[in-house]
């Protein structure tokens, strides 16, 4: 069943059990920013209603940079939100590769979040293994023990991957702690959170973009076992995508 939004976008649920993965169909990538950024916004105030605090982990990439330029405009109270990060480059501060570069030019410098309530991935610590363990840490202290993120933001990769959990790498597999360091990818090394800690979370959002997304967006919302980003829970998930992006799925007609 396929209804309109107020965005002219279109929300449906894929044909067939495999997948419970809700999924909202976009007009274009702006529509599917706003609404990221609204969805975003409920979750804060939901929790700061119940927890006075909310506690946000965010995505690096191209893909999240217009909802994030969105959501500076939102109606929240930074003064309760921590944000936290999905993952980031083993990249010098201030570098054009680090993802909180990213999020400071389009959110950061908007906002009247304290600067306190910003934990950035400690990346420029040399001794990376010790630094994962201590911001996994320091998420204890933010959201309890075992960590409980009130939402977590997603993208998704060509090849499947998400944050920056790829495939082959070990960081795939830890299940004893939240947070990991990957073998070099795509010439970076990077700090993750791993697949425990994002499956707890209350909330977990994806936003997925454009044709060359549209092969995995297909075998994710069939739950294609091989696929990596297939490991990330469904119970409270939404996908965001644009049209162009489930194009497979509509040429087959299971969406």
């Amino acid at each position: 069943m396929v209804s309109r939004n107020a965005d002219d976008g279109l929300r449906s649920t894929p044909r067939g059990e495999r997948s419970a993965l809700k999924i909202e169909v976009h007009a274009d990538a702006a529509a599917a920013s706003r609404r990221a950024a609204a969805w975003i916004a409920e979750a804060a105030v939901q929790a700061i209603e119940q927890r006075n605090r909310f506690v946000l982990a965010l995505s690096g990439g191209s893909t999240p940079r217009q909802m994030l330029r969105i959501l500076a405009a939102e109606a929240i109270d930074w003064r309760k939100v921590h944000l936290i990060q999905v993952d980031e480059r083993v990249a010098p501060l201030g570098s054009p590769e680090r993802n909180l570069t990213q999020l400071r030019d389009a959110l950061l410098v908007h906002i009247p979040l304290p600067e306190g309530q910003i934990e950035p991935m400690p990346v420029e610590n040399t001794d990376l293994a010790a630094a994962a363990k201590r911001y996994g840490r320091l998420l204890v202290r933010l959201a309890g023990s075992p960590a409980l993120l009130d939402l977590v933001q997603l993208g998704l990769g060509a090849d499947g991957h998400t944050a920056s959990l790829v495939p082959g790498d070990a960081a795939l597999e830890v299940s004893r702690a939240d947070v990991a360091v990957t073998a070099p990818y795509n010439g970076w090394r990077r700090m993750t959170l791993t697949l425990p800690i994002i499956n707890r979370a209350r909330r977990i959002l994806w936003l997925v973009t454009g044709a060359d997304k549209a092969e995995a967006v297909a075998r994710l919302v069939q739950g294609d076992p091989s696929l990596l980003a297939s490991r990330i829970s469904r119970e409270s998930a939404l996908l965001l995508v644009d049209r162009a992006a489930v194009a497979l799925l509509a040429s087959h007609g299971t969406i």
